[in-house]
Order: structure tokens, then C-alpha cells, then sequence
């Protein structure tokens, strides 16, 4: 009997310990389900880091992420590294950190954006390329929105050819660190070169930035008097060109072609001190982007490139 009864109390003691085993582990399971439920209702975030929110083309697309964004209950968390390399790497590193759902990038140095690039790879985070692309062979983008550059840097030659008479010295005020913008100067020279009257006397980097964009005009006015037009690589650089221009009497003498179309260029276009732009749609490339990360997150391979026509404007109807 005392045999027996310390058998049954062995025994019980065992069950006692596997039942409770067994409410621990089940425990476990419904907390990790529970996790994973919350994760799942959870929504989607997306780091995005733009080369700057000082430019009206930015605003844009900034507020075209979001309304798309929106649309699909995505959560945004929107940096900004203002043409600094080293910046947009840390923007991008932190993203990681906190985990976000996919990747949102325009770069701002399209050679060395592909170290973090491969750092999102490694982290199992998906990037998308908006306006500027990544010329790095390091790192993959799963897809680049961004618009047709080529095409529009051959609208924007052909803008200028009108301006001066086909004939003349021209200079480029460029941005050659930047994917996108360098598409736009190999179309206008490919384009330029169809008029043979035209020479392509400087090409100066302006940062894309207006205040630089008047230095170096001023430097191209006197190195170059008789220069009769100018193709600055986005807005900021035409705008930055048409204030020295202003100041130095040559207006309507230098013509000048700039790119994106903003409200403000085409106040200066419609007042005719700038001849024309070429028109960007910002907004839709920020819309056609989060769509991309979409596809992304329901399985979908989005295309690789998906560029957006671009066109010209040269006054009201223009």
C-alpha cells in the first residue's frame, strides 16, 4: 500500500507538472497569435526620404504619396535630406532600424545611394526609386517611377532652338549627380545637335538650387557676353538664371528654358520673361509609386521602370 500510494502521488505530481507545461505553452501560443494578429491589423508604413521639400516639384509628389498613400490605409513617415548624401544614408539606416514596410527613395547622390540600398535588401525591405534612380551597382530597387527624362531634355532643346532662332551660344546649368537630371542633359545635347547653328558653349552645375543658379549665371554672363540661351535643370536653376538676367538688362536677350512647369515659372513664362518649361507631373509619379509598393505588398511584381509622359509649356494654353 504505501508503494502504491507513493506511485499515485509520483504520477499526479507528473500530470500536475505537464498540465502546467501545457498552460504555458498554450499560453504561448495564443500571446504569439495574438502578436501576430496585431502586426497583421497593424498598417502598412513606408519611409520615404526625399532630396528636398524646398522645391514646388517635391511638395507635389510629397502630396502624392500621401493621397495614395491614404487611400490604402498606409502610414507615411516622410524625411526630408536636403541634397545632403550622408543625411538621406542615415534617414535611411533609421527606417531600417524601425522596421518600416517598404522604402521610398530619391536620391541624392544617384552613385552612392547603394550602400543603403543594400542595407534595405538585407533587412527584407522592398525600395522604390521615385524621380531620381540609383546609378549604384550596389544594392535593388524593385522599381523606379519617374519621368520620361530623355524625352523631356529633347522637348526642352527643342524649346530653346525656337527661342533663339535656331542659331547662337547656349549653356546648360546642370545637376550631374543626380540620375534623373543627367537624363535630361543627354536628351537636350542629343537633341541641340540637330541644330547645327547652335553652339553648347558651358555647362555649369547649379545644385538644382536657385541662389547657385544666379552665381553661376552671373559667371556666364561675362565669360560669355554674347550668349543668347540657357537650360536650367529644373525651375529653381531657370528662376535662379532669370534674377541675374533681370539685374543685368538682358531679358527677352537671353532666352530661357527651364523644367517642371511650377506655378511660378509659368507666371514668369506667361509674363514672357522665361520662354517656356517642360511640364512635369509630380503628384502622379508620387500616386504611380505607391501603387508600385502595392503590388509589392500583395505579391505582385510591379515593372521595373514605369515612367510618366512628360510635355511643354510656353504661356496660357501653352
Amino acid at each position: 500500500m504505501p508503494h502504491f500510494f507513493t506511485l499515485r502521488s509520483a504520477t499526479g505530481s507528473c500530470g500536475r507538472v505537464v498540465l502546467s507545461a501545457l498552460a504555458v505553452l498554450l499560453a504561448a501560443v495564443g500571446c504569439r497569435t495574438s502578436e501576430e494578429k496585431s502586426a497583421a491589423a497593424a498598417p502598412k508604413t513606408i519611409g520615404v526620404t526625399l532630396l528636398t521639400v524646398q522645391h514646388q516639384f517635391y511638395q507635389d509628389l510629397r502630396a502624392g504619396l500621401e493621397a495614395e498613400a491614404e487611400k490604402h490605409g498606409y502610414k507615411l513617415l516622410v524625411s526630408t535630406a536636403e541634397f545632403d548624401a550622408a543625411r538621406q544614408a542615415n534617414q535611411i539606416d533609421e527606417f531600417i532600424v524601425q522596421r518600416v514596410s517598404a522604402l521610398v527613395v530619391c536620391p541624392c547622390d544617384s552613385r552612392s545611394v547603394g550602400a543603403s540600398i543594400a542595407a534595405a535588401n538585407d533587412a527584407n525591405i522592398p525600395v522604390v526609386t521615385a524621380d531620381i534612380a540609383s546609378m549604384s551597382p550596389l544594392g535593388k530597387v524593385a522599381c523606379h517611377v519617374a519621368s520620361d527624362n530623355v524625352a523631356g531634355g529633347r522637348e526642352a532643346a527643342r524649346l530653346l532652338a525656337a527661342a533663339v532662332g535656331g542659331k547662337g551660344k547656349v549653356a546648360i546649368l546642370n545637376h550631374p549627380e543626380v540620375a534623373s537630371v543627367m537624363d535630361r542633359v543627354r536628351g537636350f545635347k542629343e537633341e541641340i545637335a540637330r541644330s547645327p547653328g547652335i553652339q553648347v558653349v558651358a555647362e555649369l552645375s547649379s545644385d538644382g538650387k536657385r541662389d547657385k543658379a544666379a552665381r553661376v549665371m552671373e559667371d556666364l554672363l561675362l565669360s560669355h557676353p554674347d550668349l543668347v540661351g540657357v537650360f536650367g535643370i529644373n525651375d529653381d536653376s531657370a528662376l535662379g538664371a532669370l534674377a541675374t538676367i533681370e539685374a543685368a538688362g538682358k531679358i527677352g536677350k537671353v532666352r530661357i528654358v527651364g523644367y517642371d512647369a511650377t506655378p511660378e515659372a509659368r507666371a514668369r513664362i506667361n509674363a514672357g520673361a522665361i520662354y517656356g518649361d517642360v511640364i512635369q507631373n509630380p503628384r502622379e509619379i508620387g500616386r504611380l509609386t505607391i501603387g508600385a509598393i502595392r503590388d509589392l505588398f500583395e505579391g505582385r511584381t510591379p515593372a521595373p521602370v514605369i515612367p510618366v509622359a512628360v510635355g511643354a509649356y510656353t504661356g496660357e494654353g501653352g
